[in-house]
């Protein structure tokens, strides 16, 4: 028995990620499945379909064609309604699919009768580190974060002397100390800069300290009881978000580089930096906003610009950045797929147990209904 794996095209504007690698393609093979790429599904992570074919996976050019005879379509995105529709009753699907805010998609993945898992929902536990695609890719966007910064500030990072006189090192201040902020903290600090960082969660104040950066937040009583069991930032009562906003205001001022890291899952992300915030930085200034597609943690960022304040601070709102590092990109985010694979296919059958701990928490939709509690509400 083999298990039937359909990849797509990705088509969402800017996304230029694949789901599969030549790599995995061998992989998913010894798992006992076939794998059917649709032509120009790694163009965008520069992967000719010639090593796909290589590797052992089926490219054909016709979508219906691909996803017609597919136990399982692997995404990065959550697929179209075009591509639903032409899914089997009965198939899996195994993408990002941002269920939170994608009501449409998951409306219409239930409607198929599909089986779909969200790889943002895997959850954080040792077991699952490897199918862990939040981190993986966050840990992209973080170092990407800071090579936009360092693109737009019109200086260096390091210091450096020199005859002519010495050139300052740059002040940079990551806000959020999760896996994207910790990236950013260290290529910052690779790069030579200054690095300050905050966090609400007790924990990252020693793993700040260990990359070498300096912690600044206020350590109350709140901050001392403000992560979940997840490991998320909890959300904070007005009265510390005033004590914070007002450290903040008074650090910020003084900062070459600003980078927000900070999303709370099923929420829209936390305002960190307000228009008065931007005001008091000086001419030259750059703000990457990590958190732009979920609302952004910067008053004034825009999805998918660069905008430049009449004060002369650039305020960067690229989305998605692991595609702008988009071979890395796919290449982690097809090993925790791989993985995730594993728990699906069984000696060479599809096998959906909803009582293993990881694919119970990864479930949106199955039996033609919403299965995930936090999505239908």
């Amino acid at each position: 028995m083999t298990v039937a794996l359909a990849v797509t095209r990705e088509r969402r504007d800017g996304e230029t990620r694949c789901a599969v690698t030549p790599d995995t393609v061998k992989k998913l093979a010894a798992l006992g499945c076939t794998v059917t790429v649709e032509a120009g599904a790694g163009q965008g992570s520069s992967i000719p379909d010639s090593e796909f074919t290589a590797a052992g996976a089926t490219v054909a050019a016709d979508t219906k064609a691909v996803l017609s005879h597919a136990d399982v379509l692997l995404k990065v995105r959550g697929p179209t309604a075009q591509e639903i529709s032409a899914l089997k009753p009965g198939a899996v699907v195994v993408a990002l699919l941002d269920a939170y805010r994608e009501k449409d998609t998951v409306a219409a993945l239930a409607k198929a009768g599909t089986t779909a898992f969200a790889m943002e929902f895997v959850p954080r536990i040792t077991r699952a580190q490897v199918m862990d695609a939040l981190s993986s890719q966050a840990n992209l966007a973080g170092y990407r974060a800071v090579i936009e910064a360092a693109h737009s500030y019109g200086r260096g990072f390091p210091m450096m002397m020199t005859a002519a006189g010495t050139v300052a090192a740059a002040k940079v201040f990551v806000m959020g100390a999760g896996v994207a902020g910790l990236q950013a903290i260290a290529t910052a600090r690779r790069l030579g800069a200054v690095v300050t960082a905050t966090d609400v969660r007790p924990a990252a104040k020693e793993q700040v300290e260990s990359l070498g950066a300096k912690f600044v937040a206020v350590e109350d009583e709140e901050f001392k009881a403000a992560e979940t069991a997840a490991g998320y930032a909890r959300p904070m009562s007005p009265e510390y978000q005033a004590k914070q906003a007002e450290l903040t205001a008074s650090h910020i001022v003084k900062q070459d580089v600003v980078i927000t890291t900070a999303l709370i899952p099923g929420r829209p992300a936390p305002r960190l930096i307000t228009a008065a915030h931007v005001a008091s930085m000086k001419p030259g200034s750059v703000i990457v906003d990590l958190a732009v597609e979920n609302g952004g943690n910067v008053e004034g960022a825009k999805l998918g610009e660069t905008v430049t304040t009449p004060n002369g601070v650039q305020i960067v709102g690229w989305a998605n950045l692991p595609g702008r590092i988009a071979s890395d990109a796919s290449a982690l985010y097809a090993r925790n797929l791989t993985a995730f694979l594993g728990l699906l296919v069984k000696d060479g059958a599809l096998t959906v147990d909803l009582d293993d701990e990881i694919l119970k928490a990864a479930v949106v939709t199955h039996g033609g209904a919403v299965a995930h509690e936090g999505v239908k509400g």
